[in-house]
């Protein structure tokens, strides 16, 4: 769950802190916190202030649910359905 920032001079790199974990490649049971949360420092990092807290307020919402997490934080979920848990608030 961990996002990661690279940021230089001229330019800035956003990206999930983990390995390539080969061994879940293409299983669906990722957990895609990391990514979501290094969108929302790249957010940020560009002054759009407003988007990165409209997209960390569903993640905040979402994790304390019962049964709505990926199974490395206790539930069942997909990465595909962890992800849409989180974007349905902001399609509303």
């Amino acid at each position: 769950m961990a996002p990661g920032a690279n940021i230089g001079e001229k330019a800035a790199v956003f990206e999930e802190v983990h390995g390539s974990a080969p061994d879940i490649a293409g299983k669906g049971v990722a957990n895609p916190l990391a990514l979501l949360l290094a969108a929302g420092l790249m957010l940020r990092h560009i002054d759009r202030d407003d988007l990165a807290k409209r997209l960390h307020r569903p993640i905040e919402q979402t994790l304390p649910v019962d049964n709505l997490r990926t199974v490395d934080l206790g539930g069942k979920l997909s990465t595909a359905d962890f992800a849409g848990a989180v974007i349905k608030p902001l399609a509303a």
